[in-house]
């Protein structure tokens, strides 16, 4: 009986299987599929130990199996350098790439791999396969529409600062609204920056539509425009934003020590619970809690200082900062 009909044969419960009839790379699976508990003690405490090949019971230390293949690379690395510099394989799958950086790419070169230059009808040649390919990955209108996204989706989020994992995610709402055919006929660059604070609103990540509208192309009315489109075609749900995450940009901008951070977030988090905090900007009651803070402290800090730091009006700051000290009763 052959491995595969064997497994399946197992699965189902319609046959036994005998460890003659399985290959020597199908071991460590029937070994996974049969070793549920110790056959000695009966426990289910059952450790794999892939450096020694070994199957043992973890209560009564009986070896069940030695003979459990080691699947991982047969190399050792110390550092994370190191690590990414011995891997055989290429980068994972990026949605912030047009073609999820899977083909291959051609690079202008010179020389062949031997260091040895080449000649002029060589390079051409190159030069007209470079051109060809790129036709090929962008030979649809999705696919140059997805180009120049991808490429303005990257330069907001360098210039954003924004993580890696917040660029994906702005990278698969472009995507489905490009699906959805919500870009034909609007700006790339708008839906890209809707994209971005989605994505950051999504995530909690502190960028509000000011900040995007300052390094994006275009204004902010057509981002928010953008904006609410996303939401009521992809039926996007969007998290209620949490003060507590703009308190480090904040007080980063003021340099602000962390003891006064933390008070500040405990400032906020009295307030989530008595539900102060709906419907409220975020950046400003950030601002009056690091102001109550520094207050209490007694660390100098203006008003106005605060406030545009937070990207916020002194009155706004003033009004957060008189509801924070009457409803949680603050001694400032």
């Amino acid at each position: 009986m052959q491995a595969g009909k064997c497994l399946n044969a197992y699965i189902e419960g319609k046959a036994q299987c005998s460890l003659v009839s399985w290959s020597p790379d199908d071991v460590e699976l029937r070994v996974a599929l049969e070793v549920s508990r110790c056959s000695e003690c009966g426990s289910s405490n059952i450790i794999k130990d892939y450096e020694l090949g070994e199957v043992t019971c973890g209560s009564c230390g009986l070896v069940i199996s030695d003979i459990v293949l080691n699947r991982g690379p047969e190399w050792r690395a110390f550092a994370q350098e190191e690590r990414e510099s011995r891997k055989r394989v290429g980068g994972p799958i990026s949605y912030s790439v047009h073609d999820k950086g899977l083909p291959t790419v051609i690079s202008h070169v010179s020389q062949d791999a031997f260091g040895r230059k080449l000649s002029p009808e060589t390079i051409q040649q190159m030069y007209r396969l470079k051109k060809l390919q790129y036709r090929v990955h962008t030979h649809s209108s999705f696919d140059r529409n997805l180009a120049q996204a991808m490429l303005e989706l990257d330069r907001l989020a360098t210039r954003l600062a924004i993580p890696k994992s917040v660029q994906e995610k702005a990278a698969l709402i472009y995507r489905r609204a490009l699906r959805e055919d919500l870009v034909r006929g609007r700006s790339i660059a708008a839906i890209a920056a809707a994209t971005i604070y989605c994505a950051c609103r999504t995530t909690n990540t502190p960028r509000n539509l000011r900040e995007i509208a300052a390094v994006s192309k275009v204004r902010r009315a057509d981002i928010a425009r953008c904006y609410r489109l996303l939401l009521k075609v992809l039926d996007l749900r969007m998290p209620i934003p949490d003060p507590v995450a703009s308190v480090s940009k904040v007080a980063s901008r003021c340099n602000i020590s962390p003891r006064i951070q933390r008070r500040a977030i405990e400032i906020l988090e009295d307030a989530k619970r008595k539900r102060l905090i709906t419907g409220k900007a975020p950046a400003g009651l950030a601002a009056a809690a690091l102001y109550i803070a520094c207050v209490e402290a007694g660390e100098h800090r203006t008003q106005k200082e605060i406030a545009d730091a937070a990207g916020v009006t002194e009155v706004t700051l003033r009004n957060r900062y008189k509801s924070l000290r009457t409803a949680l009763n603050l001694d400032v």
